[in-house]
């Protein structure tokens, strides 16, 4: 017998079984025993979520006395491992496994081999399934394959028969709840909760004609990406841009022929098409899991959009909540958003999102960064907690979602979005002017970027330029190395749009925890500090075709313009000079092709490693600027992952450390020529702003929304006064340079938030 026609079998069994009329213990009694017999395996035994623990349900081979009588909790033993991780166990010896948790009721200190799964409904667990054996030996892929499908039929039964807790009706109460996330894309934002996605009934689980349900799924991915070619078509973004490359990626996943193959195996388990996309899209959930690199993680949410989307089509239910048509202000509610689907939605509608997953180089992000929707991501229990309809507030500057506000709740919010509109108001009236100081310094306010639409920032906040603009973009959504011709199109559009305006181009930044899946193995293999790893110019250098061809990309596209390249993380004055030589030899190859060439070039270097710091003056005469990268720099002064929640009271910008380290860069390049400025979080907050000009700082590099804030802030500050006193502080550190500083400021009518 096949693997595929002993899956159907069990399958038919089972199906006989959920049929009949029998009271749901008695159906979980008989499930047991036919996956113990068709494993041959001596227990089978069925855990369910029962007033928060795990509770033994049913069994074959165990102790019947433990049933109704052996609980343990989410996250003990080998079961509430499965259940808390939402993912399966296969060993040989289960006493090894750090987690086994032994109970002696159930009789079970005979059998050493264990494997469980799972039970699944509607993306969390509600319970497992498990067999052991005596005999110590890892369970057969087809036999895990039984036992995930077996779960996966069993799921919609446990929890219409009122088995296992009702998560939702414990946790949404119906009164107000404050939700934390990740912020994506800031902004404030009010309106109704509706749920992207529908849920879907699958109704029948088991294929009575396999063949049938083939041609059902070979219609439906010809339809969807039918549907996604659509969209690309009409993207509203143009052509050329970052978001057609999203889009491209997007497109290869509905073309894998591996997802496909999947979904047929799944058929010839003798699956139906809905159940059999759901069988795959629930592998994918636990692979997401599992993968740390968020890139990568990514890219397989893409894959679970494009699988609801299959789903959607070949179970006939179609419509989102886009197709549907948006009535009100609305917050969208979504597990994960693809980008193509964000795109389908009326912008007059649409006022946030928030996503239960999600990161910061998602997809969607970078859509919703250019529609200006602000979008709060890792919002954990946002699908369970909120209701169709309910009232959400959403604060992505915070971090925040407020669930069913109070009155009060609502005016306290109203009263901060008239004020943030006001300000906005305000900082936009300062657009035309400059930032000059009570003594008349000019300080240079320029803007980070990394997208083409970035640019427009430069008319709308009056910035004086683009001090970063981050080339890895490119690099980071395209699914294959950019061609040598797109990377110039990108930067010539970039340079065009910037007009007069300066625009320093930072070389690509990626590897380490910016891993792009086209690299080779061992730029994958995982690294235990990626922050500190083979990234950025180290990469660049190493892979000299890689920078060789942005050189030239870079160089054509500025022909007849001034071209400012800054190499990132550079350690020693050698990297800054090989950098260097890439460039100058790709000048040396144009100019004997007679190309046109930059009327001017300046080579610049971040100072992230603080190494650096030590060798300067080894680079003056080569150097024509110098970006202190603060959020990199910071990390490594005080050995913390800016990452680690943990660590987060420890990274204080303006710790004297930090401080008197900046200072010291700023005094060694006094009366150089080299031009010194900060780029980073650091300089676009304003009590942090006012630190870095008393040390001597005259030009940041900022997040466009930050520009407005710190002109305004310039404007009312006297530099003599302001570096007078951090000279002290420097020399006398107070208790709090922080509160200092803020004390500082508002006696003289500055505000520091």
């Amino acid at each position: 017998m096949t693997a595929a026609s002993s899956a159907r079998l069990i399958l038919t069994r089972l199906h006989e079984v959920m049929a009949s009329r029998a009271q749901p213990q008695r159906k979980l009694d008989q499930v047991v025993e036919i996956i113990g017999e068709s494993l041959d395996s001596e227990v089978c035994s069925i855990y369910l979520l029962r007033e928060g623990a795990l509770e033994l349900f049913a069994t074959r081979g165990l102790n019947p006395d433990a049933v109704h009588v052996t609980r343990l909790a989410v996250g003990e033993g080998l079961v509430g491992t499965i259940a808390a991780n939402v993912e399966m166990l296969n060993l040989a010896e289960a006493a090894s496994h750090p987690d086994f948790a032994y109970r002696p009721e159930t009789g079970e200190d005979r059998f050493h081999s264990f494997a469980g799964v799972p039970i699944i409904h509607r993306a969390r667990a509600i319970g497992a399934l498990v067999v052991q054996h005596a005999d110590p030996r890892r369970y057969e892929d087809i036999e895990i394959e039984a036992l995930q499908t077996t779960a996966m039929v069993l799921s919609e039964l446990i929890a219409h028969a009122g088995l296992v807790d009702d998560e939702h009706a414990l946790e949404n109460d119906g009164g107000p709840r404050i939700l934390p996330g990740l912020t994506l894309v800031k902004g404030l934002a009010s309106g109704f909760a509706v749920f992207h996605q529908p849920r879907i009934t699958i109704d029948q689980v088991v294929a009575d004609d396999i063949e049938a349900e083939r041609q059902r799924v070979y219609r439906a991915f010809d339809k969807m990406r039918e549907q996604i070619e659509h969209m690309a078509s009409q993207a509203e973004f143009g052509v050329g841009g970052e978001h057609d490359e999203v889009l491209e990626t997007y497109k290869m996943f509905a073309y894998d022929e591996g997802w496909g193959r999947r979904i047929n195996e799944a058929i010839d388990n003798g699956l139906t098409a809905e159940a059999a996309i759901e069988r795959v899209q629930q592998r994918t959930r636990m692979r997401m899991r599992q993968i740390d690199d968020p890139l990568l993680a990514d890219r397989m949410h893409d894959l679970e959009d494009l699988s609801n989307r299959l789903l959607r089509i070949v179970s006939g239910q179609l419509g989102t909540a886009a197709t549907q048509g948006l009535r009100r202000d609305t917050i969208l509610i979504a597990r994960n958003l693809g980008p193509a689907e964000l795109l389908e939605y009326d912008r007059r509608r649409l006022k946030g999102v928030v996503l239960q997953e999600g990161s910061l180089t998602a997809h969607v992000v970078i859509v919703a960064r250019a529609m200006g929707v602000p979008v709060l991501g890792r919002c954990e229990g946002i699908m369970r907690q909120v209701s169709d309809g309910d009232e959400l507030l959403l604060d992505a500057d915070k971090g925040v979602v407020t669930l069913r506000p109070s009155q009060a709740m609502a005016e306290v919010f109203d009263t901060r979005f008239a004020k943030s509109r006001e300000r906005q108001a305000a900082y936009a009236e300062m657009r035309d002017l400059e930032p000059v100081t009570r003594c008349g310094t000019r300080i240079q306010v320029m803007i980070n970027a990394g997208l083409r639409d970035d640019i427009s920032m430069l008319a709308m906040t009056g910035a004086d330029g683009v001090g970063l603009f981050r080339t890895e973009f490119q690099f980071l959504v395209s699914a294959t190395l950019p061609q040598r011709e797109r990377q110039t199109r990108l930067y010539r559009d970039v340079l065009e749009a910037a007009g007069d305006k300066p625009v320093t181009f930072r070389t690509v930044d990626i590897g380490g925890d910016k891993a792009v899946p086209y690299l080779t193995s061992e730029a994958l293999e995982r690294e235990e500090n990626p922050a500190m790893g083979w990234r950025a110019l180290r990469l660049a250098l190493d892979r000299g075709g890689l920078l060789k061809a942005q050189a030239r990309s870079l160089l054509e596209a500025s022909a007849g313009r001034s071209l400012n390249v800054m190499f990132p993380m550079v350690s020693e004055p050698w990297e800054f000079d090989a950098a260097k030589a890439v460039f100058e030899d790709q000048l040396a190859y144009l100019r004997t092709r007679r190309k046109q060439l930059p009327e001017a070039i300046r080579y610049g270097a971040m100072l992230e490693v603080p190494a650096l710091a030590e060798v300067l003056e080894q680079l003056e005469g080569r150097l024509s600027f110098l970006s202190v990268g603060t959020n990199d720099l910071t990390q490594f002064l005080f050995a913390a992952d800016r990452a680690n929640p943990k660590l987060a009271e420890r990274y204080d910008w303006l710790s004297p450390a930090i401080l008197r380290f900046l200072d010291r860069i700023a005094k060694g390049l006094a009366g150089t020529q080299i031009d010194l400025g900060v780029c980073g979080e650091m300089g676009g907050r304003r009590l942090e702003a006012l630190a870095l000009l008393g040390i001597g700082y005259r030009r940041l590099s900022i997040t466009p929304a930050a520009v407005g804030p710190i002109k305004e802030l310039v404007r009312k500050v006297d530099l003599g006064e302001l570096s007078a006193a951090m000279a002290e502080w420097l020399r006398r550190p107070p208790p709090s340079m922080r509160v200092a500083l803020g004390e500082w400021a508002e006696a003289r009518g500055i505000d520091s938030e």
